[in-house]
């Protein structure tokens, strides 16, 4: 009887196999009877060719101009490393991509994997469709990634997802301007500048020639991308965090205040147009292509490819370069810091976030999405989209995947995005669910609209700072504010 045993169990497996592999799943997921790890090559992957069919679904914007381009080969490579296993991407654009995300949120069936910002995690946290994957990632995973970025994914000792770059926000200036207005750009890449050197900077780039206007600097902040440029010149303003070490809620600060008069006096100075609330991510950047500004933001560091592609066009006088470009050499540069505060600059950490439905997912489904969001976020894929995003490369898989791949890029850029993210604002895993959910509400609800509102001349400085102040006291308490 013992020397039967395991020609029994062998044969009962393979009809558990054959069983298991006549079902699929969706958020559900269905039972899996083996796979191969991260990353591995065919013999593992040939393995995996007897276990549980599974299909991962993921709802992608263009994160990188020729992203969208490669979904069929990205579902092709995943298949052939996870032959059981299918990858279901659905196609999004930049502008409706969170309203999908959000409806399908609502609805309690969210894709298994999503493309977004890591500061949306808590408001998706407390919904309660975003999957923690902390207790069934692999240490292989892990280990893959620089540390920092790793840590814009969690809350509390929770993981959500995995990072698909840690990118500077920035602002972008056309070198031969400039220098025409005699600052020393390469000082500033290195060094950074004060609010009062960026100002007079600024003040000397407004040049009218054939009675149009070239403005110092512009900001896209039409809709919610007002709170971009806030946000990132509030990091710069002793404010890196919406709390500060002690939970309480810092644009409270009199730095707060002092910010936002900063920032109307650029419009007033002349030195960004008056119309500036009007300015969306589209116009900015035509403005800069067009010579109608000579600092852009926010900028990051794609802008420097999207630049000498038009150029590209206007020397091959291609009738798709944007209409009335110019040739321009696009210069990274660093955001002023204000009242005396340390650089801190702003960095965006997006990747893909794991959901889950109304009902628990089974274990293999959840490692299968696990797999589907790391094959995503590093190796060749996210090789190959950080070189088309000009980003730095955070995981050793997709720096050694990128070291073949050529790109063109200046020498100073990559200096200069290297001293700001010396400088990053550090990630904050300590806020909790709730206070972080309250301040994205505030800011959605007065902030924005009350920021819009002082950009269009509309509302004072002061009367934004009582607004905002009023409104957090309501949401967090007299205590629970910063008083200075």
């Amino acid at each position: 009887m013992k020397r039967k045993m395991p020609v029994f169990a062998s044969a009962l497996a393979l009809t558990m196999a054959l069983t298991a592999c006549s079902g699929t799943s969706g958020n559900a997921g269905t039972k899996e009877t083996s796979s191969p790890a991260p990353g591995s090559s065919a013999p593992a992957a040939t393995a995996a060719a007897s276990a549980a069919k599974d299909t991962i679904t993921a709802l992608l914007p263009p994160v990188s101009p020729n992203y969208q381009k490669n979904f069929d080969q990205m579902a092709k490579d995943f298949n052939a490393l996870y032959p059981n296993l299918t990858l279901k991407i659905e196609p999004a654009g930049w502008e409706d991509v969170k309203q999908k995300l959000d409806t399908q949120v609502n609805a309690g069936s969210p894709p298994d994997i999503a493309f977004g910002g890591s500061d949306s995690i808590p408001k998706y946290i407390q919904q309660g469709l975003l999957m923690d994957i902390s207790d069934t990632v692999t240490p292989e995973m892990v280990s893959d990634y620089d540390k920092a970025p790793l840590e814009y994914m969690k809350n509390g000792k929770g993981l959500y997802g995995f990072p698909a770059y840690m990118e500077v926000h920035a602002l972008g200036g056309n070198k031969p301007f400039l220098e025409k207005a005699g600052i020393d750009w390469k000082k500033v890449q290195q060094n950074g500048w004060t609010y009062e050197e960026f100002r007079e900077a600024i003040k000397k780039g407004v040049v009218t020639e054939n009675g149009k206007t070239r403005y110092g600097f512009v900001f896209a902040v039409k809709g919610v991308a007002a709170v971009d440029y806030l946000g990132i010149m509030a990091k710069n303003a002793g404010m890196p965090h919406a709390f500060n070490k002690d939970l309480k809620y810092a644009y409270t600060s009199k730095n707060y205040l002092g910010l936002l008069k900063d920032l109307r006096q650029l419009i007033d100075d002349g030195s960004m147009p008056k119309e500036l609330s009007s300015v969306d991510a589209g116009k900015r950047w035509n403005m800069f292509l067009t010579g109608q500004t000579m600092i852009t933001g926010k900028g990051i560091a794609v802008f420097e490819n999207s630049g000498k592609n038009n150029n590209k066009k206007l020397e091959a006088k291609d009738a798709s370069a944007v209409k009335d470009s110019i040739p321009v050499d696009y210069v990274v540069l660093p955001a002023p810091t204000f009242q005396g505060a340390k650089a801190s600059s702003a960095t965006v950490v997006d990747g893909y976030l794991t959901f889950r439905g109304k009902k628990e997912p089974t274990p293999e489904h959840k490692a299968n999405v696990i797999k589907a969001a790391y094959f995503l976020a590093s190796g060749k894929v996210a090789a190959t989209t950080n070189n088309d995003l000009f980003a730095a490369h955070i995981t050793q898989s997709a720096k050694k995947e990128a070291a073949n791949m050529k790109i063109d890029r200046n020498p100073d850029n990559i200096a200069a995005v290297d001293n700001m993210l010396k400088n990053a604002t550090p990630a904050r895993s300590d806020i909790p669910t709730e206070l972080a959910a309250k301040a994205i509400k505030l800011e959605t609800e007065v902030i924005v609209p009350k920021f819009q509102g002082l950009l269009a001349g509309e509302v004072t400085p002061e009367a934004m700072y009582e607004a905002v102040k009023t409104a957090a006291i309501a949401a967090f308490g007299a205590d629970g504010v910063v008083k200075d």
